[in-house]
């Protein structure tokens, strides 16, 4: 049996095991289908274990797998990595990602299984999201995020009186005009009186 290693990028992975399962799975993508099986990783090392006869494979095989990890610091973050890595909720990545403070690194559209359509969604760079867990970011937006929250219930709750207090209060009588009123009914030949002045 031929065998190779290569140490796993534990740096790559931030502390996430969905993500470290991402990066196998970018590795063995690239891999043929029937030389898959013959790769195992754990948390420390690749090891590519494959039958002499297949000695051609083999070349290719760890070539490839040396590509794949010399790059693999800039695989970009899933959304379900980065809500792991940084401890956040889907809603708080979606709202984040959405006004701009988790920076989008561009979308990637898959086909996932028992859905009919494809669902594209943002990635993170890697870069960025070490970043934000690095200054513990998420708990700062949080707390912005609560402040906003409060201080718009604040403004609701003061509309909410003053439309209260307006329904509320007393209804002034309305001023019903007479029919002698000018304005109201235009009597014949009241302008011309009206311009000669009142019995002048």
């Amino acid at each position: 049996m031929r065998e190779a290693q290569w140490p796993f990028p534990v740096a790559a992975a931030m502390g996430s095991s969905v993500r470290f399962k991402g990066i196998d799975r970018e590795v063995r993508l690239r891999l043929p289908f029937p030389v898959r099986a013959y790769l195992a990783s754990d948390a420390a090392v690749f090891t590519l274990r494959m039958p002499d006869d297949q000695e051609g494979a083999f070349q290719a095989a760890c070539e490839t797998i040396e590509t794949v990890l010399s790059g693999i610091d800039t695989l970009p973050v899933l959304p379900s990595e980065a809500e792991e890595i940084l401890t956040i909720l889907p809603r708080e990545r979606l709202k984040w990602t959405k006004d701009g403070r988790l920076l989008s690194a561009g979308t990637k559209t898959v086909k996932m299984r028992g859905r009919a359509k494809a669902v594209t969604f943002h990635v993170h760079d890697p870069r960025h999201i070490e970043d934000v867990l690095d200054r513990d970011m998420p708990t700062a937006w949080r707390e912005a995020d609560a402040a906003e929250t409060a201080e718009n219930r604040r403004k609701g709750a003061g509309k909410a009186a003053l439309t209260r207090s307006g329904k509320s209060g007393p209804k002034l009588p309305t001023a019903r005009r007479s029919k002698r009123d000018p304005e109201a009914v235009d009597l014949a030949g009241w302008r011309e009186f009206d311009a000669e002045g009142f019995l002048r």
